[in-house]
């Protein structure tokens, strides 16, 4: 697959909330975007994933303007206030809440057989996990729909932690075969040592260089 953005901007009722930002990825690609602080992290998620329509441009899936195939086909993890885990719940009602949204059955038996082949502690605060784990656990479920081909990475940086800790959960994603965009700060990108696209940019793609150098690292 293949999602391709173009001068996609949203304003909310107080003024602009993403800046017209233009990006590409495809299917085997785990592309990193960063912005600053209130920059629009969300928003762009939900307008790349079809959940929010762009006030200008154009979000396009294999060619075509469909946002029901978009919404679909790509996963958002962890948006705060959207798709983010109630941090007061336990894992077990996480895994739960996750199976019974990737249209799985969630029965009391199929948590424990999914949690069974997993090292999660399923009555540990979901707040509590520590942010690898946490990433990795939404991730998994975000996986256990059949439709899912691309995700999009909320900000998982905002949890503190190594970055290199969920951009290799991101490109083992992409190594799979899924489209993945990890957004987060520049620092993170920074310390990656990886290229990133930028919100609010007309951003080049990527070269298979460039890819290729960042999943070796």
């Amino acid at each position: 697959m293949e999602i391709v953005a173009t001068g996609v901007e949203v304003n909310g009722a107080h003024g602009p909330l993403l800046a017209p930002t233009s990006l590409r990825v495809r299917s085997g690609q785990a592309l990193l975007v960063t912005g600053d602080p209130n920059s629009g992290h969300t928003a762009l998620a939900l307008v790349l994933s079809g959940r929010l329509r762009p006030g200008k441009g154009t979000v396009r899936l294999d060619g075509a303007l469909d946002a029901g195939a978009l919404r679909q086909q790509v996963s958002v993890v962890d948006a705060p206030e959207i798709t983010e885990p109630d941090g007061s719940i336990s894992v077990r009602d996480v895994v739960a809440e996750g199976l019974t949204l990737a249209g799985r059955w969630s029965t009391r038996r199929k948590v424990r057989a999914w949690l069974s082949t997993r090292e999660y502690n399923a009555d540990e605060r979901f707040e509590n996990l520590a942010a690898f784990e946490r990433t990795k656990l939404l991730i998994e479920l975000a996986r256990e729909s059949s439709t899912t081909k691309a995700l999009v990475l909320d900000r998982p940086d905002r949890h503190s932690g190594d970055p290199t800790g969920w951009y290799s959960l991101a490109v083992q994603q992409a190594e799979r075969g899924l489209a993945v965009i990890a957004l987060c700060s520049p620092h993170s990108a920074d310390q990656l040592g990886v290229t990133p696209a930028r919100i609010g940019a007309d951003n080049p793609e990527l070269s298979t260089s460039d890819f290729t150098k960042a999943c070796d690292d």
